[in-house]
């Protein structure tokens, strides 16, 4: 069998990633080279993502990109893969008969298969990490059974699969001998983890033996509000090496929109909840991710959503405008805020975080927090305290001042000046 040289593109989210780096173990062991430009490929693979407008289009210009690079002689063959390929494979296969085949969200042995390679269900638990080496993403579930109006996950991935804590300690233990030191644990939806097998969450019973595996960070992102299990907070509290960090998508604050969305939940319950966390947790932050321009989103009912946040004080907060999904539920409801009025809403959302973030990080300076360094640039090392999650949230530029550090490592940071999105310090106490 002809062994291929193949350039993967993993678009999307962290859940895409750890499907990739399923897919990278299993083709590497049947001799399958991946490669770091397409330039040195025959093969291109494009994991793609479907979740908002932006997400699809990047995913197609992608693939364009490179049906061209075929068409030109420069590889032979094109594969698609990943959510855009599980919801639109028959228009897609209509508008681009230049690529080789079409994958959805459940085929791994037939992608392998494409690419000259074979499933082998000993190495289940293996991954070829896209992330730097000392972090890496725990993907404890897969699915999603919420039916949230806005989204086309549950068809994309199905409904909600908790995968077993044995399994995924062994996969914990697998990351950790790669060198892995601070462990993402993700899912569609964390809180729902264990009720389809055990009838109960069984997030706090993984959470307590992955911290008994002495990761230097383990980190919560993805909790839905409903059935969150609180215990896991306070577990948070005292353990050093959970972060004390929790990423608690809101998607909004007023009650009619709520309602319409699906949530299962409305505003003063997640208030309420809110409130909960931080008591039992005090040192928690929390980062939520709102939608703006929601069918039949009112200016009255945006500025209800701009008041919770200023009161409510998110120390991270997303915002999407809203995607008007043909495979959504809320695609049967009229889309009638302006694209140009939804940008509007976004920027002066942001705009508000962004007066909460200054704030919010003005009260680290002086304080001497733990640091990830992820970079080093001469006198200046960049990296992330354990309230900042990968590739979202806010960076640590420190001065080396001749104390010895390297990238993966942990060290100790003086904090002397702040702004929106950064911590300025220094290494050193």
């Amino acid at each position: 069998m002809t062994k291929h040289n193949v350039f993967l593109l993993s678009l999307g989210c962290s859940k895409n990633t750890v499907d990739s780096e399923r897919l990278m173990a299993q083709a590497e062991a049947c001799g399958i080279v991946f490669t770091e430009t397409a330039e040195e490929a025959d093969m291109i693979l494009i994991n793609t993502c479907g979740f908002i407008q932006d997400a699809k289009e990047e995913s197609i210009i992608t693939t364009l990109a490179a049906i061209e690079q075929k068409g030109e002689g420069a590889i032979q063959k094109v594969f698609v893969m990943g959510c855009l390929s599980e919801l639109f494979r028959k228009e897609m296969k209509e508008e681009m008969p230049e690529v080789d085949g079409f994958f959805g969200t459940h085929e791994l042995p037939e992608v392998l298969a494409a690419i000259g390679a074979s499933y082998r269900e000993e190495l289940y638990d293996h991954r070829s990490l896209l992330t730097p080496p000392y972090y890496s993403y725990l993907k404890i579930a897969e699915g999603c059974n919420r039916g949230c109006s806005f989204c086309s996950i549950p068809k994309i991935r199905g409904r909600y699969q908790s995968q077993p804590i044995d399994q995924l300690l062994r996969e914990a233990a697998l990351l950790q001998q790669a060198g892995v030191k601070e462990l993402n644990v993700i899912a569609q939806d964390i809180s729902m983890y264990g009720f389809d097998t055990e009838g109960k969450s069984m997030l706090n019973d993984l959470v307590l033996q992955l911290s008994d595996m002495a990761f230097d960070w383990i980190r919560l992102l993805y909790a839905y509000p409903v059935n969150f299990p609180l215990e896991v907070v306070e577990t948070m509290r005292k353990r050093e090496n959970i972060c004390n960090y929790l990423d608690i998508p809101l998607q909004h604050c007023n009650d009619r929109i709520l309602q319409s969305m699906n949530r299962g939940i409305n505003k003063q319950e997640s208030i309420q909840l809110l409130e909960t966390i931080r008591q039992k947790n005090p040192d928690i932050r929390l980062r939520t991710t709102m939608i703006v321009g929601y069918p039949g989103e009112t200016r009255k009912e945006f500025e209800e959503l701009l008041e919770f946040v200023e009161t409510t004080r998110f120390d991270r907060l997303g915002c999407f405008a809203y995607s008007h999904d043909e495979h959504a539920p809320s695609f049967a409801l009229n889309d009638n805020v302006t694209p140009e009025q939804k940008q509007k809403r976004v920027k002066k959302l942001m705009e508000l975080q962004e007066e909460i973030d200054t704030e919010n990080n003005s009260h680290l300076e002086g304080k001497t927090l733990k640091v990830l360094i992820e970079d080093i640039e001469e006198e200046l090392a960049f990296g992330r305290t354990e309230y900042d999650a990968p590739e979202v949230d806010d960076e640590c530029i420190l001065t080396i001042e001749k104390v010895p550090v390297t990238e993966g490592s942990f060290c100790m940071a003086t904090i002397t000046d702040s702004s929106s999105y950064q911590l300025i310090g220094r290494v050193g106490i």
